[in-house]
């Protein structure tokens, strides 16, 4: 009986507080609205989590785009805030060039060297991660850039995660899933997915949905090791 590991041939990221760093947006935030930036930048991500999980359930998709600005909506009048058009317009415009962690370029072009195939699978609209990822430079290093849209439903449905196996050709086996946010690692995982955690901050606590995860590393620069110790 072979009981070798299957080949790895493909390393698929989510997007958002993964590759893209949503809190970028702050210093904006705080620039249009003094003192509250912060509260404004959490609770924009907060609500924006939140309105993909509500029309999930309802059944009543709109794209990623429609619901960040939804959810900036929602959150500047939560706080009391003035969103003028202009102010929307250039908060709006902030989320298609949202900063590259550290140590995302430098972890895909090693995983790229390793002659394995990279992929974002992510809740955002195309356009929006055609242009997150172009601003960021790490276009070049994608094979493929999945959007829920296909599916028109959001993580962590198990619909999404069967995305990869259709658009990339490989089975599930030969997969990994990374991200930063522990409801999305668990969710690859419940999907069959062999799914790694990004945990950035040991503060940070894994979800209690019950499925565990292939392994936890704290940068995207680790992943290159874990891949070659296999």
């Amino acid at each position: 009986m072979n009981t070798q590991p299957a080949e790895i041939k493909a390393v698929v990221f989510d997007a958002y507080g993964t590759l893209f760093d949503v809190y970028g947006v702050t210093s904006l935030c705080d620039e249009l609205f003094p003192t509250r930036g912060a509260a404004l930048a959490t609770m924009w991500r907060a609500k924006q989590l939140q309105y993909t999980l509500l029309r999930s359930l309802m059944d009543r998709y709109e794209d990623f785009w429609q619901i960040t600005g939804d959810s900036l909506t929602f959150s500047t009048r939560s706080l009391g805030l003035d969103l003028t058009s202009e102010k929307r317009e250039r908060l709006m415009q902030a989320y298609l060039t949202l900063p590259a962690f550290p140590d995302a370029k430098a972890g895909l072009e090693q995983l790229k060297a390793l002659g394995v195939r990279l992929a974002i699978l992510s809740n955002g609209e195309p356009k929006m991660l055609a242009a997150a990822a172009r601003a960021a430079g790490l276009s070049r290093l994608l094979d493929a850039v999945i959007s829920v849209d296909e599916v028109r439903t959001y993580k962590p449905s198990p619909q999404v995660y069967g995305l990869v196996a259709k658009r990339l050709d490989v089975v599930a086996a030969q997969t990994w899933f990374v991200s930063a946010n522990s409801w999305d690692v668990q969710g690859a995982g419940a999907a069959g997915l062999t799914a790694f955690w990004i945990q950035r901050s040991s503060a940070d606590p894994a979800e209690e949905l019950g499925w565990p995860v292939a392994g936890v590393v704290r940068a995207i620069t680790d992943l290159p090791a874990a891949l070659k110790s296999r």
